[in-house]
């Protein structure tokens, strides 16, 4: 990291002001640089007016400065912002001044926060947060990874390890100075602190994983043709998403909407038609899709005879305004799509549903990777509490702390972090 960097760190221009972010050793000679012959250097950490130029001594901009000096920073570097007026011109003419002096590059996406990361100001779990916070989109979505952001799990993570260093610090201790008696138990507590720590992990393993909240709770509206099925899509959606006519068949594929009610995400998928007297080649393979959709949904709701939904399914009469339709004896929810009645009923029951089965408002909440890890750290404990032989205890010890490490980044890959921080903009 012995290059520069810089990069808008704000909103696409045009726009009323625009900041630009320069990191790295440079960054305080590439300011005086930019603020010509009679420069005076800012003040730190408060903002200053003045004016830019470029090499030829033209005026590019007048801008609040802001120099931020030392390891103290965001990046862990030394750096500086420049804020701009916010057009496309201004913007180019700053960049184009910096990208000439030498040392200095654009940054790549993510290189502001990799370097926080490989200076310790953030660790991995940090780092997976502040993504996802990057790309949230409803209220939920926001607050759970600012839990992360924030540093919450981090923190149970630490405190992890630290408990168990100093059970491994009493093993080895048996093992080292130990007379033969002592080492074939193991030491006081030992059992119950280990498996209060693994029953801890436990409780984080068994918590609505991150990718439901990401994804959105996936909600399927299934049933035969004409049971409404795509009037409902498009009034729980609310829009003409789906084609609606008493043919047959209209809807042929699997049609999918992402929508946010109070804050919770949600995917509504529309369905063809279930029914056995399809002949229709196409037909049958958006049957075939239907059916595949039930395996994925967090919820079904079954618009069809009552009984002959998937199991668990929610019984839903859905056209109560037709007097032809069949009644069932006990649906969850009576309504009609096209009137309206019942609608707000259903909703309220869907996003309490998903309030239940995604994390809690604020709850951090583990992805893939931090599952698996965490996993692999719960099985370890599990082996250590099982044996006897302080010599595989120790080993079992060691895999779970291998794992911690992992979750905080202190053992890691590049095309790990690679894959992470290329999911965020450039300019952070």
């Amino acid at each position: 990291m012995s290059d520069t960097i810089f990069a808008l760190s704000s909103g696409a221009p045009p726009a009323a002001i625009a900041v630009i972010r320069i990191s790295g050793p440079a960054a305080h000679d590439a300011l005086m640089t930019l603020l010509g012959p009679r420069r005076r250097s800012p003040l730190g950490n408060q903002p200053v007016l003045r004016t830019l130029r470029n090499a030829a001594g033209e005026v590019l901009d007048k801008a609040l400065v802001l120099w931020f000096p030392g390891g103290n920073t965001a990046t862990g570097e030394s750096t500086a912002e420049l804020h701009l007026h916010g057009s496309r011109a201004v913007v180019a003419a700053v960049e184009a001044a910096l990208a000439a002096m030498p040392g200095l590059r654009h940054a790549e996406p993510g290189e502001f926060t990799r370097r926080a990361f490989a200076n310790g100001k953030i660790d991995l779990a940090e780092a997976e947060g502040l993504a996802d916070l990057l790309s949230a989109e409803t209220e939920l979505q926001r607050r759970s990874a600012l839990a992360m952001a924030g540093g919450t799990f981090s923190r149970i993570v630490h405190r992890w390890r630290s408990e168990l260093l100093t059970g491994s610090a009493e093993i080895e201790a048996l093992l080292d100075f130990g007379d033969e008696d002592d080492v074939a138990r193991l030491p006081p507590g030992f059992t119950w602190n280990i498996g209060a720590l693994r029953s801890e992990i436990a409780g984080w393993l068994s918590r609505p994983r991150a990718e439901a909240l990401h994804e959105g709770f996936r909600v399927v509206l299934a049933g035969p043709p004409n049971a409404g099925k795509s009037t409902l899509f498009n009034a729980l959606v609310e829009a003409e998403a789906a084609i609606t006519a008493p043919t047959v068949g209209t809807t042929r594929d699997v049609l999918t909407r992402p929508v946010a009610l109070d804050g919770i995400p949600f995917v509504f998928c529309d369905t063809a038609g279930i029914h056995a007297e399809a002949s229709d080649p196409v037909e049958q393979i958006g049957i075939a899709r239907a059916e595949a959709e039930f395996a994925s949904a967090d919820l079904v709701l079954w618009l069809g005879p009552e009984g002959a939904g998937p199991l668990g399914a929610w019984e839903v009469a859905a056209q109560c305004d037709r007097a032809a339709t069949p009644a069932k004896a006990a649906p969850r929810h009576r309504l009609s799509a096209l009137t309206g009645e019942g609608l707000p009923a259903l909703r309220s029951d869907l996003v309490a549903a998903a309030r239940a089965a995604l994390p809690k408002p604020g709850e951090a909440a583990l992805n893939a990777r931090q599952h698996r890890l965490l996993s692999d750290a719960e099985a370890a404990l599990s082996g250590a509490l099982s044996l006897t032989d302080l010599l595989l205890v120790a080993e079992h010890l060691r895999l779970a702390r291998v794992a911690f490490d992992a979750l905080l980044g202190q053992t890691t890959t590049e095309d790990m972090l690679d894959a992470l921080f290329g999911r965020f903009c450039i300019g952070k």
